[in-house]
């Protein structure tokens, strides 16, 4: 289900969409806040750009907001179901957790919204390296 090549395996590594062998993002650690969203501007294996036109993650705000109506979701059936809390305990639990898991959202967000437009093509290593030469 996450093996390499599949888009479950792209958007929840934060890896290249095309070859899957780097990750988009300077800095692995989403939580270094100052550099969440620092993303390279292309592939070293392959060359993809994942800035594809000028505002294009500007889609992703919209992925961002279903994201975190699933985390919220998640937190309030958790929160009010399964650890017996009161409604408002339930509602603090869904602000709690979604400023916790903020840096995560924006990220998984963004590596969906480029997932939709780019495939896996484990073949562009091979192109991108030859055409270097």
């Amino acid at each position: 289900m996450f093996s390499k090549g599949t888009k479950l395996n792209s958007i929840f590594k934060g890896t290249c969409p095309r070859c899957q062998e780097e990750s988009m993002y300077t800095s692995k650690n989403p939580y270094q806040l100052s550099k969440t969203l620092e993303m390279h501007d292309q592939c070293s294996h392959c060359g993809q750009i994942y800035k594809i036109e000028p505002s294009f993650f500007y889609g992703a705000m919209y992925v961002s907001y279903a994201v975190s109506i699933a985390f919220s979701v998640a937190a309030f059936i958790i929160s009010y179901f399964f650890l017996g809390s009161d409604l408002l305990t339930a509602f603090i639990a869904i602000g709690v957790v979604l400023i916790a898991f903020y840096p995560i959202i924006l990220r998984v967000s963004r590596n969906i919204w480029v997932n939709i437009f780019i495939k896996y093509n484990p073949e562009a290593v091979q192109k991108y390296a030859a055409s270097k030469h």
